[in-house]
């Protein structure tokens, strides 16, 4: 069964543009949540928001282009350059038909659309662009980079709101398994417009304290934008001689559904098991025990119930071994932002591995009680084989990824 493995990183996040802003970022354990522009913040009851730093889209996209598109397909365009270049990945050296394309996308192109919603209302029919039946819709992104490489692999988009991130890179892992050489995989976000935020603020999980997740003092989130794509590729067809870096391998995935309305219940409900069975069935299917993971990066709502819910899960899978488990959350420092959030994550458990080493908790102060395991509150050099990354997303998608050090002697059974 051929190997999916990661050999390209392309990160637009608060925490920088590229791969190595990313990882300085990391090392630094620094907030990177700044105010939003206007009264935004205090019309929509948070404190700030993780925003891109020095973002220019003209640098990354075709000038025709941006007319066309909404600043989440900007994104995308500009991290899946980022990838290809960090692979030496060159499109015009692959054929077309054996690259495919698999992001994520839980809000879409919210801010071309409240745009050209408004053009609708005050000034008329007319004054609505014919981009507006595009733009807008989750699959944009998708269709925008396979145009612009010319890739004609089979392409698709997740919708699964926080957790279409690792949705797509499992899904990638089957593609590769079908036959496909290359998929370019992830997601990227912009919910940072009026029309976005208020749609978040009107859930009730905005924080207006800040993103604490598994602190005492957890009241919600801080959103975010950004995300980031990664390249997914057959370890066979990179050769035995190939020098093209591997990040690691993706080695399990799951994915389960509360089968529930209620999102916000307390520890006692269904939900959790849910995510534990998440949890147990992506180990299995990577072939890994408890035992052998060296890093979980939570998926940390920042909500008390929803907090208190993966611990409990965490602690039905992991609270049997040795040691406890170390458990970080560095989206804490860059803001919850859906599909692209969990995109990130798999890319920063891909570094870790690589450089041997553990983020934090952001912003945990007062940690909640979690016998059995570690909440991480600095981040430290370790050796790291073997990451966990769990994602949720509203309406009771569970998704968990298996991401390990790659082992070209491993054979494929």
């Amino acid at each position: 069964m051929s190997r999916a493995v990661v050999t390209g990183l392309g990160v637009v996040a608060p925490s920088g543009v590229g791969v190595a802003a990313h990882w300085e970022s990391l090392q630094a354990n620094e907030s990177r949540i700044t105010p939003l522009p206007g009264d935004r913040a205090r019309t929509y009851g948070v404190t700030g928001a993780g925003q891109v730093p020095g973002f220019r889209a003209a640098d990354h996209v075709d000038e025709r282009l941006l007319i066309q598109t909404d600043r989440w397909t900007w994104f995308s365009l500009a991290a899946v350059q980022l990838a290809m270049d960090d692979a030496g990945f060159d499109p015009g050296d692959q054929d077309p038909y054996a690259v495919s394309v698999s992001l994520a996308a839980a809000s879409g192109g919210n801010e071309f659309g409240q745009r050209e919603m408004t053009s609708l209302y005050t000034r008329g029919p007319r004054a609505v662009t014919a981009y507006q039946s595009i733009a807008w819709f989750y699959a944009a992104s998708t269709g925008q980079v396979s145009i612009r490489h010319g890739f004609k692999g089979s392409s698709s988009v997740l919708v699964t709101e926080g957790a279409g991130g690792l949705d797509s890179l499992g899904h990638a892992r089957r593609v590769i398994r079908r036959g496909t050489a290359a998929v370019l995989a992830g997601g990227t976000e912009a919910g940072l417009s009026p029309y976005a935020l208020a749609c978040q603020a009107a859930g009730g999980r905005l924080s207006a304290g800040g993103y604490a997740p598994f602190d005492t003092g957890a009241s919600g989130f801080v959103p975010g934008e950004g995300g980031a794509v990664l390249l997914v590729q057959d370890a066979d067809r990179l050769g035995r001689h190939d020098d093209t870096v591997v990040y690691g391998e993706i080695a399990g995935y799951a994915a389960t559904h509360d089968a529930t309305h209620d999102v916000t219940a307390g520890p006692d409900h269904e939900a959790g098991s849910q995510l534990t069975r998440a949890m147990r069935l992506a180990l299995s299917d990577a072939g890994v025990s408890a035992e052998e993971v060296d890093l979980v990066i939570a998926d940390a709502a920042g909500l008390p119930d929803w907090d208190r819910l993966e611990i409990r899960a965490l602690q039905e899978v992991f609270g049997h071994r040795s040691s406890p488990v170390p458990v970080a959350a560095p989206q804490a420092l860059v803001g919850r932002m859906g599909a692209g959030g969990s995109a990130l994550a798999a890319a920063t458990a891909l570094l870790c591995i690589r450089h041997g080493f553990l983020p934090a908790v952001g912003n945990l102060h007062e940690p909640i009680t979690a016998p059995g395991l570690e909440l991480v509150r600095r981040p430290r050099p370790q050796p790291v084989q073997t990451v966990l990354v769990n994602a949720r997303g509203l309406g009771g998608f569970n998704s968990c990824l298996v991401l390990r050090r790659y082992r070209p002697e491993e054979s494929h059974e």
